[in-house]
């Protein structure tokens, strides 16, 4: 997937009233994505999104955070992109919708597998009743 589709998508999903507040807000969930996984699998998700948001996966080589929940994923997008939670919660919907369009169905599984049940509501759809190939 190129870049101008993955951000038109994410505009479309949001809705983002520009293309600019759709950058943004694939920028700061892909920022602190990174807090949670791990850099080998972030360097899997990373080769199979568009060239120019790889970046936002890179660095912070530390440990990933593991009890980061809902709640508070939110609220760091929320203060990285300068809007409300629920305008948060609402793009990071539709960054995960994208990221699953765009990386394959193996990688977006393991992607998800990173997540508690309370981040299901993120998930356009449910992956617990998908058999894994």
């Amino acid at each position: 997937m190129e870049y101008t589709e993955f951000i038109t998508h994410v505009q479309s999903l949001a809705p983002s009233e520009s293309r600019e507040d759709a950058e943004v807000a694939t920028r700061a969930t892909l920022e602190i994505l990174k807090q949670i996984i791990p850099s080998d699998e972030r360097e899997e998700l990373a080769a199979q999104i568009p060239q120019e948001l790889r970046e936002y996966l890179h660095g912070n080589e530390t440990e990933p955070i593991q009890s980061l929940n809902l709640q508070e994923f939110i609220k760091r997008i929320s203060q990285q992109e300068s809007v409300e939670p629920t305008i948060a919660a609402i793009h990071a919907r539709a960054v995960f919708a994208v990221v699953q369009l765009a990386v394959s169905p193996e990688n977006f599984r393991k992607f998800y597998d990173y997540f508690s049940h309370d981040y299901e509501e993120l998930f356009t759809i449910s992956m617990t009743n998908k058999i894994s190939a």
